[in-house]
């Protein structure tokens, strides 16, 4: 049951136009015009190994959180989610099946990125094993805000607070300029942030090559497990 739900869900979010603008139109497009043409100083070597680290987590919270926040909560108040919960599925695997849908997702996303960057000139670095994990830690920190959001709020004020979240991330975020414009007080501030966390930990991986990046991981893995426990505690299902 859980895998049949998964491949709907799967099915139902590549079909939605809004969905796949967010998750592959809009990450797509910054890559390939931030890497192409010098708008924004991404400090010295090529630009591409600077966007696409932050594109990548872009992608993971365009998918995990505004993708997810905004089906989920107009599948609520359409009572979508109450028949759900009145079959024989049970609700923890309405919400694995969700999940899982998310990370089929991100794995396509993924692989196009790559496949973009790679034409671009991307020369990645670093241990994969770190990727996957700043990859599913910023999964799981990103579904459990998008699904609180999603089970609080109305369907049309989770479909304007996502889009504006998005927006105010894809800016402030570090994803296409760096957290130093921002200077020594804001770059404290918004490095707290889980895009932050998400997209300098894979730069710090994927850029520079680095170890395991703790820190980030350990400010993914509390955004990951407030904004999980506070879904699983304020969800409302109708």
């Amino acid at each position: 049951m859980i895998a049949a739900q998964a491949a709907l869900e799967t099915k139902m979010l590549l079909r939605n136009g809004e969905q796949l603008l967010l998750t592959v139109v809009i990450p797509t497009l910054l890559l390939v015009l931030f890497s192409s043409v010098d708008v924004v100083d991404t400090g010295a070597g090529k630009a591409v190994d600077f966007l696409t680290p932050g594109i990548l987590a872009l992608a993971v919270m365009s998918t995990a959180f505004t993708g997810q926040a905004i089906a989920t909560g107009f599948e609520r108040r359409y009572g979508v989610l109450k028949r759900l919960a009145a079959s024989p599925l049970p609700r923890w695997g309405l919400m694995t099946a969700k999940t899982a849908s998310v990370l089929v997702t991100e794995v396509l996303q993924v692989i196009l990125l790559t496949v973009i960057a790679f034409a671009l000139g991307w020369s990645p670095h670093g241990n994969p094993a770190a990727v996957l994990l700043l990859l599913v830690l910023g999964t799981a920190a990103f579904s459990g805000l998008g699904l609180l959001m999603a089970g609080t709020l109305k369907a049309e004020a989770t479909l304007a607070a996502a889009n504006l979240v998005f927006l105010l991330l894809l800016v402030g975020g570090g994803v296409i300029v760096p957290l130093e414009k921002f200077g020594a007080a804001g770059q404290q501030v918004l490095g707290l942030l889980p895009i932050s966390a998400l997209s300098d930990g894979l730069r710090a991986v994927l850029q520079h090559g680095s170890g395991t990046p703790w820190g980030d991981l350990g400010v993914l893995a509390v955004w990951a497990v407030v904004g999980l426990a506070a879904a699983g505690r304020f969800f409302h299902w109708e």
